[in-house]
């Protein structure tokens, strides 16, 4: 019997294997590639972040919901991941930012999710088999067979493109910061803003508000802006942005950052899909890591220097791709060897895979923001 109480949930992944548990959140059936991430903290941020669309994301903390949900801290205006996965959740907020509990929050956005599994199981599982597409589902109403036909039309992850899913579908210009009390971190005031324009493959807040902390000006354009739409704003430097699915699908985004880089020597940023965005633009190719890295302390480093970084990704540069006499990989993820940030040799062109801004996170690699404003001053000193 697939459900003993009303309250029953199961999920189902695409080898078989399958979590029985309580329901979390809406009430629904929902298929996605299932990946894990390992922060102790963050879920709020994580369950909004665009670049887990289409996602479901298992915690494997072993309680989440302490903190409740809270205003501040989305990473978009609403949830990004498809399902969520527990091993408990916490119905007890003890944070004076809540204004919600987590369970609530996501019934509210009509999220689906399952409480109760051995997440540790499941993880491990995924570890020696890869990222599996896999079903949640709380509706009694359906068999094992039902379930398994209902998976078999979830797509996969590689060759899918998502973006088109999460960008904006408007013009839009940011111009705020965290307003965060125990938010530390630098925040510089220009007297002339730098013009920023953001290309969105789905872009997180958070990233914005570092952006403009270090004195940037930025307007966010769709991802399907094209090389006229970004020069008309005569930018003193274009952003790559995050986003979901696999990046040698977002063909658009590719072609715009090869005219980029063909143009002339504004400088260029990228962040995680932005990086890889960048890596295939200028020739390089990715590959899809077997369990990605998702969570709050990777060790990224080359020369003795190391940085711990929070990190979001189910694709990498494949570092044999990359041309050598024109690009210079300036991290590697220490755990695993793979490409964690590239630059162009004499060219204003960077991009990291990790996650600068954080949020969640270390605030160890928010120097790269500086970096690209670094790139932009000199520019303008060469054009002034």
């Amino acid at each position: 019997m697939l459900f003993d109480t009303e309250n029953s949930a199961i999920l189902l992944l695409e080898d078989g294997m399958f979590f029985q548990g309580l329901s979390l959140g809406s009430k629904g059936t929902v298929t996605g590639e299932i990946v894990f991430n390992t922060g102790m903290t963050g879920y709020q941020e994580v369950i909004t972040d665009p670049s887990y669309y289409g996602q479901l994301i298992t915690f494997t903390y072993p309680e989440i919901g302490n903190t409740g949900i809270n205003n501040e801290d989305n990473e978009s205006n609403h949830p990004s991941v498809k399902g969520v996965i527990t091993r408990q959740i916490s119905k007890n907020t003890g944070n004076w930012r809540t204004t919600e509990d987590l369970d609530r929050w996501l019934k509210a956005e009509n999220v689906v999710g399952i409480n109760g599994i051995d997440t540790r199981a499941l993880v491990r599982h995924l570890r020696e088999n890869g990222n599996l597409n896999g079903v949640i589902s709380s509706e009694s109403k359906y068999s094992f067979p039902e379930l398994f036909s209902i998976l078999k039309l979830a797509p996969s992850m590689s060759g899918l493109n998502l973006v088109d899913k999460v960008t904006t579908k408007y013009i839009y210009k940011s111009n705020s910061t965290s307003s965060a009390l125990f938010d530390k971190r630098i925040k510089l005031v220009k007297q002339i803003p730098f013009n920023v324009v953001a290309i969105d493959f789905g872009i997180k807040k958070s990233i914005l508000n570092r952006l403009v902390a270090h004195g940037c000006e930025v307007t966010v354009l769709p991802a399907n802006s094209s090389f006229s739409d970004v020069l008309s704003l005569s930018p003193e430097g274009v952003f790559l942005s995050n986003g979901p699915g696999d990046p040698s699908a977002v063909t658009n985004g590719i072609d715009l950052t090869n005219k980029l880089i063909n143009h002339e020597q504004i400088p260029l940023f990228g962040i995680c899909l932005g990086h890889q965005i960048l890596g295939l633009a200028l020739g390089g190719k990715t590959f899809k890591l077997k369990y990605g890295h998702r969570g709050l302390n990777h060790p990224c480093g080359l020369t003795g220097r190391v940085e711990i970084t929070s990190q979001n990704h189910g694709f990498a540069l494949d570092p044999n791709s990359l041309n050598k006499n024109k690009i210079e990989i300036s991290h590697f993820n220490l755990n695993d060897q793979t490409v964690a940030a590239i630059s162009v040799i004499d060219k204003p062109f960077f991009g990291v895979q990790y996650h600068p801004e954080a949020s969640p996170g270390p605030h160890d690699s928010d120097h790269h923001f500086n970096r690209f404003v670094t790139l932009m001053e000199e520019r303008r000193s060469i054009v002034d």
